[in-house]
């Protein structure tokens, strides 16, 4: 029994959802997304508010897609009306970033610049040593965030690299100097 599954999600009046069997379509002022549902789960829509079931609630695996879908749902329905965003930031000397055109250039300690093509639907901005990736579909935001952070992975001895703005790096100690007597 998924207790996630079983919560209605409710449509706001500037959203529209159109259901086509185990295709979900929503649209709004930010964009607009699409999922095919798996086939166990059942969707129903009445009123503006859309419900999610199964065949056998007991059953474990389909008690996981039954709230794995509600919630993928669920955050289509948010990221047309407000979208997704992740900061990242760029830690260390001469390190920075700028947007041109569609692709995000990173100066990050290479012996060349990094070149990003951003993906379609996804915006990125700078601000000083800050990374905004910001789009609709959540799951693009946090891939692309993934992406651009593994280009230049924090260090563990100085921190410098490219993490995300909520990240705690654990540092290491470095080389002790031994004093011999």
């Amino acid at each position: 029994m998924s207790r996630i599954g079983k919560k209605p999600i409710v449509v706001p009046e500037n959203v529209d959802v159109k259901i086509d069997g185990q295709h979900i379509s929503v649209s709004g002022p930010k964009g607009k997304l699409e999922i095919d549902l798996h086939p166990q789960v059942f969707v129903s829509m009445k009123d503006r508010i859309i419900t999610f079931s199964v065949a056998n609630p007991e059953n474990s695996r389909q008690g996981a897609l039954w709230g794995l879908m509600r919630s993928l749902v669920k955050n289509m329905v948010d990221g047309v009306v407000t979208e997704f965003s992740k900061k990242l930031e760029i830690v260390g000397i001469g390190f920075k970033a700028e947007v041109k055109k569609d692709e995000l250039i990173l100066n990050v300690g290479y012996s060349h610049q990094v070149h990003y093509k951003v993906p379609k639907g996804i915006e990125i901005k700078v601000e000083k040593n800050i990374i905004i990736v910001s789009g609709a579909d959540k799951h693009s935001v946090g891939q692309t965030s993934a992406e651009i952070r593994s280009i230049k992975k924090p260090e563990p001895y100085k921190g410098k690299g490219i993490k995300y703005v909520d990240e705690i790096v654990k540092r290491k100690a470095g080389k002790a100097v031994v004093k011999s007597e």
